[in-house]
């Protein structure tokens, strides 16, 4: 198997309950009434686009089109409006996860805030085509956020696929 260059070490195979279980404390902290500060980032998207990246075969298109849908009912948008925006993120991010990979983390950032941005940006559409209120310029900078936010969630995400050093020398892996 070629590993990709930023990766030093294999990783463990993802335990499916763990996924599960980032994707509903993902859930939850985006349900939390936080108040209507538009540069919050959504972290139901930068955990959905990290998974659909690195397990794209677990976490695809339909599980984003669940959550999206579960967030559009808690925040009483318009039906639809999240579980657009989480479909597209999620069919963006298994496009570009091959290539993805082989860059490091802060690379990696500035390739998935492109995505980020343009999908807030589609949301602002739909938004302001449905009726409703512009949430103000500050709305731009949860992309940003959330690109700076990534290298952290994947460290975090990735960690309990580590192996532990080996010292044996005779085994290649």
């Amino acid at each position: 198997m070629i590993m990709p260059r930023g990766s030093d070490q294999l990783l463990l195979p993802v335990n499916p309950f763990f996924i599960a279980f980032t994707l509903l404390v993902a859930l939850g902290l985006g349900m939390l009434p936080l108040g209507r500060n538009a540069a919050l980032p959504d972290l139901l998207a930068l955990v959905l686009v990290f998974w659909n990246v690195h397990q794209p075969r677990r976490v695809g298109i339909g599980v984003a089109f669940f959550f999206g849908l579960l967030m559009d009912v808690n925040d009483g948008a318009l039906l639809g409006q999240h579980a657009l925006a989480y479909t597209l993120l999620s069919y963006v991010a298994i496009t570009i996860h091959r290539r993805l990979l082989w860059f490091g983390l802060v690379e990696q950032a500035l390739q998935i805030f492109p995505v980020f941005f343009a999908v807030t940006l589609l949301s602002l559409a739909l938004r302001l085509l449905a009726g409703g209120m512009f949430p103000g310029w500050e709305l731009l900078l949860a992309p940003v956020f959330e690109a700076l936010l990534w290298p952290v969630v994947t460290i975090l995400l990735l960690a309990p696929q580590r192996r532990a050093p080996d010292p044996d020398e005779n085994r290649p892996l």
